[in-house]
């Protein structure tokens, strides 16, 4: 959604600037108050980012339910915010909170911020990440408790309802009692990150790629995406709130903004791909190079043009590791160069972001800052292309293209899984059931159907979530699950396997794939 909404508000502030569009912008102007509804229509999504992550949460990590348990963690977090206010409203001088500030002129720097009509305090997306994962924690051990009969009313939501409203009141008292302080020490790492320079910018970068394979990278970037590392509300928000201004300067924007160098991370997604398609192109045996070109144009284009590396990322991953710490490195090496000269913006996706949030806008007052960046990027597509066509040669990694005699060409595939079969938990009463062979009727039961058979079947599924491009697995039995390359063959992009815990790397459809995994677990049992 932020995707789309910084999209939105983009394509507004381009289309309201007079510089780019002369006096049909004016404000005043049929055209101006168009885009200003337009405007305030996409705002949405980065003024109720708490309520976002309240919702969305439960959606991934509820156990059964999803629905009802979003609308619980709804109405629990608003219950939280309640309590806060009223506590505030009647002790706030006692925990350093002056809860008597009028916020219709703005919240900076007074601890409070409204939220969905209410004043309370501004605990960003880190407190709507806890309070929802509480109410998850509650759905997923209460939820189906069975009360007596005459109790019956207060089952399922209710019971998880009301259990969230007594325990949100002590909640409530102790974030009082300590965020004030966390604030604080939240206001001095934004200092200490605004103050880091280069290096700061280059470790960020680094350890958001190096750490994709682990899942761990959400933990990076979202402080400073999201979250209040560098500025209260999160770079992203920051940004947009701001482009107008930053547009109209001439003040080098490093200098009105520093905190965007820790948003550079995309350049890597736009400028690397190109590089490394090459490198996998001319290394690829020239009878294999027509078929290698076919796989890489559409992995290519999509990671360039909105941000999405996995195809392309996990395949060198998992054929050559060395590969993607090489590629970790010189992205935090082009985020730094970029930064050390001048280069700063909201560049965590790919072309479109960079066009409508950043190159477009910017391009009036600050073309050199645009020019500066491409250039260097241009620069990196080429290292790119050298260091990969020299390591793969060097050290004969089996990029696409050069696979040993018989081997296919591929990135990733939904290929017919045929070894499934061979694994005891895949025996003749899952085929009898048409878990194994049932026929795709859409781009996503085939691959839920043999995630499921590799995984052991429906028996040996113990618990089910997902995050953005993984499906998480607990299972009773890892002795069931199957190889790597069996998963890669039935459609994955990779796996993640920590013994009962394993995470099938699926892509962007992951929410889909779920639903009909979940559907196929629960026929199954």
């Amino acid at each position: 959604m932020f995707a789309f909404a910084g999209l939105a508000v983009g394509i507004a502030i381009i289309c309201k600037n007079e510089q780019l569009l002369g006096g049909i912008a004016a404000e005043g102007t049929g055209w101006y108050n168009f885009w200003s509804v337009w405007e305030s229509g996409a705002w949405t999504v980065f003024n109720q980012m708490e309520l976002l992550f309240v919702l969305g949460l439960p959606i991934a990590l509820a156990k059964t339910a999803q629905a009802r348990a979003v609308l619980e963690a709804g109405m629990v977090y608003l219950t939280f915010n309640y309590f806060v206010a009223s506590i505030l409203s009647i002790w706030g001088e006692n925990f350093g909170v002056d809860y008597s500030v009028d916020l219709s002129e703005g919240a900076a720097g007074t601890g409070l911020k409204m939220i969905a009509g209410i004043k309370t305090l501004d605990t960003g997306i880190f407190g709507a990440i806890i309070i929802s994962a509480i109410v998850v924690w509650l759905h997923n051990r209460y939820f189906g408790t069975k009360l007596p009969d005459f109790l019956g009313i207060f089952q399922g939501t209710q019971y998880v309802y009301g259990l969230g409203f007594f325990l949100m009141m002590p909640v409530a008292l102790a974030f009082v009692m300590v965020w004030p302080t966390i604030q604080t020490g939240i206001g001095s790492l934004q200092g200490f990150f605004m103050n880091s320079g280069v290096f700061g910018v280059w470790l960020y970068t680094f350890l958001e790629r190096i750490l994709i394979p682990t899942g761990l990278h959400h933990f990076i970037y979202t402080p400073f995406v999201f979250g209040p590392a560098v500025v209260p509300d999160g770079i992203t928000k920051y940004w947009v709130a701001n482009l107008d201004t930053f547009a109209n300067s001439t003040t080098p924007v490093k200098e009105l903004f520093p905190g965007g160098g820790f948003a550079l991370h995309g350049n890597s997604k736009v400028f690397g791909p190109l590089g490394i398609a090459a490198a996998f192109f001319t290394t690829a045996r020239p009878e294999k190079r027509k078929e290698t070109l076919a796989l890489l144009i559409p992995v290519c284009l999509t990671a360039m043009l909105i941000g999405i590396t996995e195809p392309l990322e996990f395949t060198f991953l998992f054929l050559a590791p060395p590969l993607f710490a090489v590629h970790a490195v010189l992205a935090a090496t082009m985020s730094a160069t970029m930064y050390g000269f001048g280069v700063v913006g909201n560049m965590g996706g790919g072309l479109i972001d960079f066009l409508f949030q950043n190159w477009i806008p910017m391009w009036p007052n600050h073309s050199g800052m645009v020019l500066t960046q491409i250039a260097i990027g241009l620069c990196f597509t080429l290292i790119y292309f050298v260091v990969f066509r020299f390591l793969i040669l060097k050290f004969d990694f089996k990029t696409p293209g050069r696979e040993a005699d018989g081997g296919q060409t591929k990135l990733y595939t939904k290929a017919e899984y045929k070894e499934a079969k061979k694994k005891g938990a895949l025996g003749a009463e899952d085929a009898a059931a048409g878990l194994v062979t049932a026929e795709a009727t859409d781009p996503y039961t085939q691959r839920a159907s043999d995630f499921l058979a590799l995984l052991g079947g429906p028996e040996n599924i113990a618990h089910v979530n997902n995050c953005a491009t993984r499906l998480r697995i607990s299972v009773d039995n890892p002795e069931l699950v199957g190889t790597e390359a069996d998963f890669k063959s039935a459609g994955a992009l990779g796996l993640v396997n920590k013994g009962k815990a394993l995470q099938v790397i699926v892509g962007m459809d992951v929410p889909q794939v779920r639903d009909k995994f979940e559907e196929l677990v629960n026929k199954g049992k």
